[in-house]
């Protein structure tokens, strides 16, 4: 028998079975007694009994909800890991704020709603579940926040790529109360020779290839991680959150990207707290800031940093919780037509700053400053501090914060911040793109996305347009793709290839995030000559001629269904104009153009071998059908229940 497993040390026979509970008596009066509900007062009970002092209730409660996970020793070392650095110190941001309601006599709650790791998950089944998360942890914490009726306002604080979007979404949904939103900032840039966190995603791709050695791959996967916690140091999904989090005011200015663990992003927490109880004070309520004007501002920010394009998922969920409108393709287009792009880091370059610096350089609010010079931002904008857009314009402007960071990325780092964050024509002359481009075509009839102005410029033609004309190498599932990619198998993607993944958007895979296919055609030395074409989506970071979103997906009768090994495909991507086209345009008999590619594809039936992963969860089903019933991927990915309730009625 097992000992060690089944016998009980003596120690734990010391058992207790009786307890005085706390000293002293609740605060109740007559109007309590006789009209609270009994929850309310049974809420005083447990409060004591967990040890809070009778004398403190009374003062107004506040929830905060974070996405912390793992279990840390006080001297930070790990006792349990979490699954990702970005939620690893969360918790730290707890603490603070609570403190801080406490000391303004209000009465903390925290619970936590962890999330996974995209990068953790990249390549596995893991990632079927990494989107769906979003909508079931956003429930979740919306339950959560209802199930504390004597809130008086909510605090949440997330940091990475599900759980951001989740807790902005539920926070969206506080109609009646004050909320605000604590990021949990990024990890610090590694030292020169170290790769980033994006970068060493790739070793396996790499080292298969012979671009690097086992010990090579050791050594850089050991380092990517410069800080145990924060964001990753790319402006992918998580960073980009932040930022879009910043721009709708739900944040405090310069907020987004703060250094996971360092004194300057604790105090963001304290100040946080601070400002939503003045917002319960003054009768500030989420709808009030998180207003058309709002999503307007976040738009045009998402353009000026140059986002990951996850957000046109995640930026319509938040509006459908907040009520408003939700922005369309138009919308996005209209914004990054109009918007210049501003900032300098990875994936988008051209010096690839960490988002470290660009926090350093000022951030949300400086970027800002140029959108205000250009007449670009609605001023009027309330926020979680309480003031406008305007006056907190105003403030950053003059401010010692401002000056002093500016000057240490400049002395200590040696970098000039307005080569991170640049004026319009400083970053004009610089060669800096728009963000994002959504073409159309015969491939794409209902849309599609591409992070154009991370396409390699070598690639580009001198007048701004990428063109693509090549066979296409079509697979259904990523580890297929990837395979070949690797060089391994029958079949192996080669420079000139028109990559097809097919089968992976909602209804195939959950929408995977397909990173570990773009990435290793980034970092391989000829992967710049592949175009990639899939109805899944992409990582932040990705980078090169990525088109993703391809609507309608495979599995609901899309035509990128259609197509065959060695079908002509050709892409025009136009950077400057941002408008674009994918096309089947040939097949082996050579290129006949897109409309005889548009009859072809009419006549065609679907490729026999479409079909969901067999590994796809059943809730990830039920999922992607919900979602699809609401609108879609350009919806949001959300749950109507009106528009669900009318076809489930036949109407």
């Amino acid at each position: 028998m097992p000992s060690d497993v089944l016998d009980t040390p003596e120690s734990a026979y010391q058992i207790v079975t009786t307890g005085s509970g706390p000293k002293g008596a609740l605060p109740l009066t007559d109007e309590l007694l006789r009209h609270s509900p009994s929850g309310n007062l049974f809420g005083w009970t447990q409060n004591v009994g967990m040890g809070w002092n009778p004398a403190l209730l009374g003062g107004k409660e506040f929830t905060i909800l974070s996405t912390h996970g793992g279990l840390r020793a006080e001297d930070g070392t790990p006792i349990a890991l979490g699954f990702h650095s970005g939620h690893w110190e969360v918790g730290l941001l707890v603490k603070a704020a609570a403190e801080e309601f406490a000391r303004l006599r209000c009465v903390p709650f925290a619970g936590a709603i962890t999330d996974p790791c995209d990068g953790r998950t990249q390549g596995t089944a893991g990632m079927y579940d990494s989107l769906p998360y979003r909508n079931d942890s956003s429930q979740v914490m919306r339950r959560l926040m209802r199930s504390h009726p004597t809130r008086a306002g909510v605090m949440g604080i997330a940091t990475c790529d599900k759980g951001l979007p989740a807790m902005m979404m539920a926070l969206a949904s506080q109609h009646d109360h004050p909320t605000i939103l604590v990021p949990g900032g990024v990890m610090l840039a590694g030292e020169a020779d170290h790769e980033d966190t994006g970068k060493v995603q790739t070793i396996g791709a790499r080292y298969a290839h012979g671009e690097m050695t086992i010990e090579e791959a050791a050594d850089a996967g050991c380092h990517a991680c410069a800080s145990p916690g924060g964001g990753c140091q790319f402006l992918g999904t998580a960073a980009t959150s932040q930022v879009i989090g910043e721009a709708l005011g739900l944040s405090l200015p310069h907020s987004a990207l703060a250094p996971s663990g360092q004194p300057i992003w604790l105090d963001m927490a304290t100040r946080s707290a601070r400002a939503l109880v003045n917002m319960t004070n003054r009768g500030i309520r989420t709808p009030h800031i998180l207003t058309e004007a709002a999503f307007k501002n976040a738009l045009a920010v998402f353009a000026a940093f140059g986002g990951s394009t996850n957000l046109l998922l995640h930026t319509p969920a938040i509006a459908f919780h907040a009520g408003i409108k939700r922005p369309t393709i138009e919308d996005w287009t209209f914004y990054n037509r109009k918007v210049p792009r501003l900032v300098d880091a990875l994936p988008n370059g051209p010096m690839n700053h960490p988002t470290m610096r660009v926090f350093l350089a000022g951030g949300v609010p400086e970027v800002m400053l140029h959108l205000r010079e250009l007449g670009l931002l609605e001023l009027d904008a309330l926020t979680a501090s309480g003031e406008t857009l305007g006056s907190n314009l105003d403030w950053w402007a003059k401010s010692e914060r401002r000056t002093r960071l500016r000057e240490l990325l400049r002395t200590r780092d040696r970098v000039d911040p307005d080569t991170v964050i640049m004026s319009p024509d400083a970053a004009r002359k610089r060669g800096l793109t728009s963000t994002v481009t959504f073409p159309t075509g015969n491939l794409a009839p209902d849309g599609c996305v591409i992070k154009s102005t991370a396409i390699d410029p070598a690639v580009v033609d001198k007048d701004g347009v990428y063109r693509k004309l090549g066979p296409a190498k079509v697979f259904i599932r990523e580890k297929d793709a990837i395979k070949a990619i690797k060089g391994e198998g029958e079949r192996k993607v080669v420079p000139g290839d028109v990559l097809v993944l097919c089968c992976r958007g909602p209804m195939g895979s959950g929408m995977e995030e397909t990173y570990q296919v773009t990435s290793a055609l980034k970092h391989l030395k000829w992967g710049k000559q592949v175009a990639v074409i899939t109805d899944a989506r992409f990582s932040g970071v990705s980078t090169g001629a990525c088109i993703g979103h391809v609507s309608p997906e495979a599995l609901v009768g899309g035509p990128i269904g259609k197509l065959r090994d060695g079908d002509l495909v050709q892409i025009i991507i136009d950077r400057n104009k941002l408008e674009g086209t994918i096309d089947l345009v040939g097949d082996a008999t050579g290129n006949h153009g897109p409309l005889w590619g548009g009859a072809e594809l009419q006549a065609r039936a679907p490729r026999p071998d479409l079909a969901p992963d067999p590994a796809l969860p059943a809730d990830t089903r039920l999922w992607a059908a919900l979602q699809h019933a609401s609108g879609g991927v350009w919806g949001g990915c959300v749950y109507d229940p009106d528009l669900i309730a009318a076809k489930l009625a036949g109407r």
